[in-house]
């Protein structure tokens, strides 16, 4: 079974920030992940500030979050909320996605608009990629899940 790396690290306000990817000075944020292109570690921001993100001797790559507008793939990607027994549950995708050793969902999380309310699911492979909501909270939230192979999506389950 291959390890799951994920690193979730506290940085202080004057520690963390990159360049996009038009080369442009800007400060990492809440919430952002980043992944290390050498060794594969992925850390999440946790409080955004100045400095940079450095893994490996190299800047650490910020995952963008793709969308249902993303050309290819969303139809297995992008979280839905689906109601199964008065349950709310999130899926990734609206098609099946593989949980194989290779290619696996390695979280499912959910966020609230105003990013004070988070949960999250880390899987492993051949585990159901869902994750199921205890509470109906009426508030605006998205879903956020990491594939290994095709990296960051997410999805307005309020739709």
């Amino acid at each position: 079974m291959k390890t799951l790396k994920v690193l979730i690290i506290l940085y202080n306000s004057k520690a963390v920030s990159t360049y996009n990817q038009e080369g442009v000075y800007k400060m990492a944020e809440l919430m952002e992940i980043y992944k290390c292109e050498s060794c594969s570690n992925i850390i999440e921001v946790l409080n955004g500030g100045v400095g940079e993100l450095v893994c490996c001797g190299q800047p650490m790559t910020l995952l963008k979050e793709q969308d249902k507008n993303t050309e290819m793939l969303h139809e297995k990607h992008v979280p839905v909320m689906i109601e199964e027994n008065g349950k709310q549950i999130i899926r990734v995708g609206s098609v099946p996605h593989p949980m194989e050793d290779a290619h696996y969902i390695m979280f499912i999380e959910v966020i609230s608009e105003d990013k004070k309310f988070l949960k999250r699911k880390y899987l492993a492979p051949h585990e159901a990629p869902e994750l199921e909501l205890k509470c109906k909270c009426s508030a605006k939230k998205i879903a956020r899940e990491l594939c290994n192979l095709h990296g960051l999506w997410k999805g307005d389950i309020n739709e």
